[in-house]
């Protein structure tokens, strides 16, 4: 992950150039972080970094279940955030402006010939430092505690349409809010709690079996 040592001391960019904008509307630290970072202010983005590259892995490994994986499609969520800072407008916080950019890039990698046929494989090596995050094991959460099987449960997220799994990752996985989920993934909150329903009744139908 990027951390300010990556910053050389000549002020060249790692990140690809981008354009700068005006800063947005100065709410709370992280707005102004945001602020610095798009006016190209680097260290800022690093810090936004640091804060939320956990959180970030965390949610691509539960939708790749692979940590070779997660870490390049977190790191390209990263990429992608610092190249639209000057795009982005302050309508949410900003956690769950990378939470939409996460999901995309972990869809996109679902559906890539070469992340399917990766899905399962340990990418771990022996002897590798224990500093790289690593997948965590299945969050506790209201549908394992149904479920009381986390294994089995975690096959079965894997088997439900794309659109029921998003749900159950970001609310019962996750635990973040019905209002968060339907911002993520631009819907009601009517909606997630149907798509909630629906995936808790098959994943409860599928483990019953």
């Amino acid at each position: 992950m990027v951390t300010a040592a990556d910053f050389p001391d000549d002020g060249a960019i790692p990140f690809p150039l981008r354009s700068r904008s005006a800063s947005p509307p100065l709410h709370s630290e992280e707005d102004r972080e945001v602020a610095a970072a798009a006016a190209g202010n680097d260290e800022a983005f690093v810090r936004l970094v640091e804060r939320h590259q956990e959180k970030v892995f965390r949610f691509c490994c539960q939708w790749l279940v692979n940590d070779e994986d997660a870490r390049e499609a977190t790191q390209d969520t990263f990429v992608k955030a610092y190249l639209a800072l000057d795009r982005y407008r302050k309508h949410g916080r900003f956690s769950t402006w990378l939470f939409q950019i996460a999901l995309n890039q972990c869809r996109d990698r679902l559906k890539s010939k070469a992340g399917s046929q990766r899905r399962r494989t340990d990418s771990l090596k022996p002897g590798e430092s224990e500093s790289k995050l690593v997948c965590p094991g299945p969050s506790p959460d209201e549908a394992v505690a149904v479920a009381g099987d986390k294994e089995r449960l975690g096959e079965a997220i894997e088997r439900l349409p794309v659109a029921l799994r998003a749900v159950v990752i970001i609310c019962g996985i996750e635990g973040m809010s019905q209002e968060t989920c339907a911002e993520i993934l631009n819907i009601s909150i009517r909606a997630v709690e149907g798509r909630f329903y629906r995936a808790r009744r098959q994943l409860e139908a599928w483990l019953a079996d």
